[in-house]
């Protein structure tokens, strides 16, 4: 039986990723405008407009995977300790958009993504020992920082970032294919 309660729970875990993201997403947006649209990406790189509906799915999945675990009582002391790890990744994705749109560093937001896929996976066998169906509710979440790693790496390598020598077949690649369809 849904109540008031149960459904008021519901909405908060949702929109909380949302509004976080959307908070991201407004305090980048210069950097998202004038700095990004002008990199040489590599040809693998998702295309532009994905990114918002991507990240819209994957806030709703995260804000039901919260739901499903704060549900199974906030008074247990598990359940606090993984909403507690739950917040880690978004700490650090915050920090990578400040890395990478902010201060314009591909390979600085490449080592924040390497740092982040521990945290995440980490709230995902933490969430599983809770709620099996919250943990896997995150899976396409980690799937998102595993591409984006191997974006970031391309990207940082067709950038040309000074700390990082080229990765010929990104740049060959990234050169043959055209960036807008």
């Amino acid at each position: 039986m849904v109540t008031l309660r149960s459904a008021t729970l519901a909405a908060v875990c949702i929109l909380l990723p949302q509004v976080f993201g959307a908070v991201v997403g407004f305090l980048t947006l210069g950097g998202i405008l004038n700095w990004y649209a002008t990199l040489n990406k590599p040809w693998f790189m998702p295309l532009d407009y994905l990114f918002g509906p991507v990240w819209t799915v994957l806030y709703i999945l995260m804000g039901i995977s919260l739901y499903l675990v704060v549900s199974q009582g906030w008074e247990k002391k598990p359940v606090k300790t993984v909403v507690l790890l739950f917040a880690l990744p978004f700490v650090a994705n915050l920090v990578w958009s400040v890395l990478f749109f902010g201060l314009q560093s591909p390979l600085a937001s490449l080592t924040d993504i390497f740092l982040l896929l521990l945290p995440i996976v980490a709230t995902i066998v933490a969430f599983y020992r809770v709620s099996k169906p919250a943990a896997v509710l995150l899976v396409p979440y980690l799937a998102r920082f595993c591409i984006a790693f191997d974006s970031g790496k391309a990207n940082t390598a067709v950038t040309c970032d000074p700390w990082l020598p080229p990765h010929p077949i990104s740049a060959f690649a990234g050169s043959l294919v055209p960036r807008k369809f």
